[in-house]
């Protein structure tokens, strides 16, 4: 059995979607499930271990006929026997129809569900993996939502436990930090950084505290490391030395992002920092997530002593 599943988005929609995908694994080994996604968000896949492959196609791009036609041709050659959409246009259920895959799951109410043959409610008010996971439905299957599981090559694994090494970690947990300048919400100001690490050393100053640079301009990381030394810093290259990094952690603490995303499916206990987003729909309900939302929609107004009195006494 050959399943494709279309999955428009970031990274962070894609591991979103990764319950669906090892919930489809898990009822149909055998298969083969390949998914299409934007160029920017393959690398999610790395951690993953229920997908065979992944197929390149921006679906915000003002595609032509040709880049359509490139897109059905690749489908076609593969005869899936069932397609997964999370987009609802009417381009993407056309391009599916045309396709021939016979079973065609997909939401309910766009323009594109008059090419599936099974169409589901769209959810939009709970937890946005939970409202992925619902489209299983159009397969007949009816299971809760599975947990959130990553595989990280071997490699990165090795690589990790290097880093670890060479910063020192060796021995145990440590917190990490990551204030990734590409958060939907904005950066959270370097200086309330400081304050809430400068208690934690106070507090506890056998515990390690990592700042993860996970883009070219975290300047803030320069910042924090002038200001407070015995910071210890790590740079990984990919999600697989990013995630193996977040699983060793005691704790990580971090923005609306993608890392966001990436530690809640490695387990890790998480605070989130969020601006406007909704915590209902963009965090598991579960005892390692915690989450601040701003009273003003902006994540910089969240108070140190806020995050320092959740920490503390969460």
């Amino acid at each position: 059995m050959r399943i494709l599943a279309l999955v428009p988005g970031e990274i962070g929609d894609q591991i979103l979607f990764f319950p669906t995908i090892d919930d489809l694994k898990k009822r149909y080994p055998e298969a083969q499930i390949d998914v299409v996604v934007e160029p920017r968000a393959k690398e999610a896949y790395r951690v993953s271990k229920s997908v065979n492959e992944v197929i390149a196609f921006d679906f915000q791009a003002r595609n032509s006929l040709a880049d359509w036609g490139n897109l059905l041709g690749t489908v076609r050659d593969r005869e899936y026997e069932a397609a997964i959409t999370l987009d609802n246009r009417w381009s993407v259920g056309f391009l599916l129809w045309l396709s021939g895959i016979p079973n065609r799951v997909g939401f309910a109410g766009g323009a594109g569900e008059l090419f599936l043959t099974r169409s589901i409610p769209y959810k939009g008010n709970q937890y946005l993996a939970q409202t992925y996971h619902d489209l299983v439905q159009g397969m007949d299957l009816s299971t809760p939502l599975p947990d959130f599981k990553v595989s990280v090559p071997a490699k990165d694994l090795q690589w990790a436990d290097q880093e670890r090494q060479r910063l020192g970690l060796a021995s145990g947990g440590y917190v990490v930090v990551c204030g990734d300048a590409k958060s939907a919400d904005g950066v959270y100001p370097a200086d309330n950084w400081r304050l809430i690490l400068q208690d934690f050393q106070k507090k506890q100053p056998e515990l390690p505290l990592v700042l993860a640079q996970t883009s070219e301009d975290d300047s803030w990381v320069k910042l924090l490391v002038e200001a407070l030394p015995g910071l210890k810093i790590t740079a990984p290259d990919n999600l697989g030395q990013l995630v193996a990094m977040l699983t060793g952690a005691s704790l990580v603490m971090c923005l609306n992002s993608d890392t966001m995303h990436l530690s809640i499916a490695s387990q890790a206990f998480t605070l989130v920092l969020l601006g406007q987003a909704d915590p209902n729909k963009l965090l598991p309900k579960n005892d390692r997530v915690l989450s601040i939302k701003s009273s003003t929609g902006q994540v910089a107004d969240i108070a140190p002593s806020t995050v320092l009195e959740k920490v503390w006494g969460g």
